[in-house]
């Protein structure tokens, strides 16, 4: 008798044990991250985590992580469908490596809003695709001084698509970067200053790559755009677009489909 009290006394502990586990390693839809957060808290708006690195491991796919407030949230790699929002000033700084790296591994849709990525000079890409991503939105964020791309969209999804908006991607050596990854390529940029990049504004390179922008300023590169290997860009609108330091010149005139064969 003692021997089955004393068995079930010890299945009751264990049970009770795993029952106040499970919900520290459930994944929430919404998650939050704050300057003075925590990693090793559960993220929740009442405890919020202190990275976007932390966060993410905690969000379930197609999940949302929100900024509480400004800081320094760190570089992060995402590999599921996702969305990191902010409407506060969200760092992202980085020295010798890449801020954002998206190496997705289903037909995933990612979202970045009010983000300021700094590279500070040092850094590779402000944010790099190279998995299976079906679709990257680029909203109001800041990238500025990283060694190889703004933006580097090179997806092996065949259709992927890049939005960009409302966003200033400046002196790094590229601005934006649409690469031959996946069969037909797409990107837009739009409401958007790219300037002072020390190679190019807009490229597109592939035969399967495309760029369309309009309403933007393009200057301050030895090229504004760049088209390699058959890669296209189109103007949709009317924008300021400069080939060189500190020449500007107004361009596509509102004829859709016009394209600008910047060599």
């Amino acid at each position: 008798m003692n021997n089955l009290a004393l068995s079930s006394t010890i299945f009751a502990g264990l049970v009770a044990a795993m029952l106040s586990v499970a919900p520290a390693s459930a994944q929430a839809t919404r998650t939050w991250v704050s300057g003075v957060g925590d990693d090793a808290n559960p993220c929740s708006r009442t405890a919020p985590c202190k990275t976007f690195a932390g966060a993410i491991s905690k969000t379930a796919g197609g999940g949302e992580i929100n900024v509480l407030d400004p800081g320094g949230f760190g570089g992060v790699t995402i590999t599921k469908s996702m969305t990191i929002r902010s409407t506060f000033e969200a760092g992202v700084l980085v020295s010798g490596t890449n801020a954002i790296v998206i190496a997705a591994t289903g037909a995933d849709n990612v979202i970045l809003e009010g983000l300021d990525i700094e590279g500070l000079g040092t850094g590779l890409n402000g944010i790099t695709v190279t998995g299976n991503i079906r679709s990257l939105v680029v909203v109001r964020c800041s990238i500025n001084r990283f060694t190889q791309n703004g933006i580097n969209f090179a997806s092996v999804t065949a259709g992927a698509r890049l939005t960009v908006k409302d966003s200033a991607i400046t002196n790094n050596a590229n601005g934006v970067n649409v690469q031959n990854g996946g069969a037909n390529l797409s990107a837009t940029v739009s409401n958007s200053l790219i300037d002072g990049n020390t190679s190019f504004g807009l490229g597109a390179n592939g035969a399967t790559a495309s760029l369309n922008y309009y309403n933007s300023t393009i200057t301050g590169s030895p090229l504004a755009l760049s088209q390699l290997n058959s890669g296209q860009i189109f103007s949709i609108g009317t924008s300021n677009v400069g080939s060189g330091v500190g020449s500007s010149f107004v361009t596509g005139g509102g004829a859709p489909n016009a394209t600008l064969l910047f060599k």
